[in-house]
């Protein structure tokens, strides 16, 4: 791999760096699917403990006792919720989609807490992987699985250009229930 292509598969998503603010300072943050890390990187880095989850952690191995790292290596996939119990001030999910996990995720936010979502949907297939649409959201999807239990900040949907052409969907939400309780009379 070239050294521009290495940086680029590192570099942060532009959604994540967009919404990245809404995290509360010092907050614990979930990398569902770390893959390399680079978000781990990113919020490490800013003073955030992160877990980064993922089948193979071993993109994180020079990050390996760093103490505001977790690595959990782990098969997402297995029907099992691995954070029972757990909460988060956010939960970054780029490239990976495994519809299972939408029944758990908003449960894992703090009050306050962020979910921040970047994947493949339906029409990626005519610029490359993933085409399986096991793997593609449909259109609206993520609007219609989180609307219900949190507070939508961004959605997108449609074709970007840069770095490649793929067409994704994206939402920022928030788990807003501090505020719904306040205005609850």
């Amino acid at each position: 791999m070239s050294n521009r292509k290495q940086a680029e598969s590192l570099a942060p998503s532009a959604w994540v760096l967009r919404f990245r603010h809404l995290i509360p300072a010092g907050g614990r943050v979930l990398d569902l699917a770390c893959g390399k890390g680079r978000h781990t990187r990113l919020l490490a880095d800013s003073g955030h403990p992160v877990t980064a989850a993922d089948i193979d952690v071993s993109g994180l191995a020079d990050r390996r006792g760093d103490p505001r790292i977790r690595l959990l290596e782990i098969d997402l996939e297995t029907g099992e919720q691995p954070f029972i119990g757990e909460q988060f001030a956010a939960v970054i999910v780029s490239n990976y989609l495994h519809r299972p996990h939408f029944a758990w995720l908003a449960d894992t936010l703090l009050p306050g807490g962020v979910l921040l979502m970047d994947t493949f949907a339906s029409g990626n297939e005519a610029y490359g992987h993933p085409r399986n649409p096991d793997f593609l959201l449909t259109p609206g999807e993520l609007l219609s699985v989180f609307s219900k239990r949190l507070q939508i900040v961004a959605y997108e949907h449609g074709l970007e250009r840069l770095p490649k052409p793929a067409v994704r969907q994206r939402i920022c939400a928030m788990n807003a229930s501090t505020y719904v309780a306040l205005n609850a009379t």
